[in-house]
């Protein structure tokens, strides 16, 4: 059995071959990555600088061997994703756009794939629909940092074409194993054609939206992609609703 010595380790060097390679999509919170990086293999033992936090401030809760083994496998399948030339999508692509937010979070966002900004940045929704996510996720009462947002498609599809189903199927595996690791309580479908993947279905938005539906056992709230919001402003209210349904579901877990 890994100890928590070994957990660390391989979070540090899996985290380590991610910076080199660029990929800047995996964010760790809750995670002390001066403790973590203290333990790696030939680690340098000069303190990490980091923001003096007020006298009041309560200490990070200790990170346990269970989460940091899932930060490492996170990192290890962030790693996988970016060298990945399942489909035609990697000949196109800048980088892959992996994930970002807590790896323990109550919430995971989806979306269908990653735009040109995305692409650029490596993070997904960072666009003008991504800045309107974000101040959905606000007025929630949260931080993205306290949410995950991830995508069906790890790569843009040229000039942001629909997803190709040969795509979805190469890129599906992987979708898998990030909720399977993140563990979320509530899956909040962003958009039709990621509630069609997630949901395997054809219904139309407005009979997701209503239903109840799950996926792999993990409840699923179907809602406008934050792109179709500005595009038509009529969408903005029914998407509120949506989403003060699934902060009800979230203070009630």
């Amino acid at each position: 059995m890994a100890t928590r010595t070994d957990s660390r380790r391989a979070a540090a060097s899996a985290l380590k071959r991610l910076e080199r390679k660029g990929v800047r999509s995996v964010y760790l919170e809750g995670v002390d990555l001066e403790t973590v990086a203290a333990d790696a293999p030939g680690a340098a033992r000069a303190p990490v600088p980091r923001a003096v936090a007020p006298a009041s401030a309560p200490s990070p809760a200790p990170v346990s061997p269970a989460s940091a083994d899932g930060v490492a496998a996170l990192a290890a399948l962030a790693r996988e994703v970016s060298v990945c030339t399942r489909c035609a999508l990697h000949e196109t692509r800048t980088q892959t756009v992996f994930g970002v937010g807590n790896p323990n979070a109550k919430l995971m966002f989806i979306g269908e794939a990653p735009g040109a900004d995305e692409d650029a940045k490596g993070e997904p929704f960072v666009g003008r629909a991504g800045q309107l996510l974000t101040k959905i996720i606000a007025a929630m009462g949260m931080k993205r940092e306290d949410v995950y947002i991830g995508n069906i498609l790890k790569c843009r599809p040229p000039k942001n074409r629909d997803p190709l189903p040969a795509e979805v199927e190469c890129c599906e595996e992987y979708l898998r194993a990030q909720i399977a690791l993140i563990k979320p309580k509530y899956i909040c479908a962003l958009g039709r054609i990621a509630a069609h993947w997630l949901l395997k279905t054809d219904a139309p938005l407005g009979a997701m939206r209503t239903g109840q539906h799950t996926y792999e056992g993990i409840p699923v709230i179907v809602t406008y992609h934050p792109a179709a919001l500005l595009r038509n402003s009529n969408f903005k209210a029914p998407c509120w609703e949506d989403m003060k349904k699934l902060m009800a579901l979230l203070d009630a877990a």
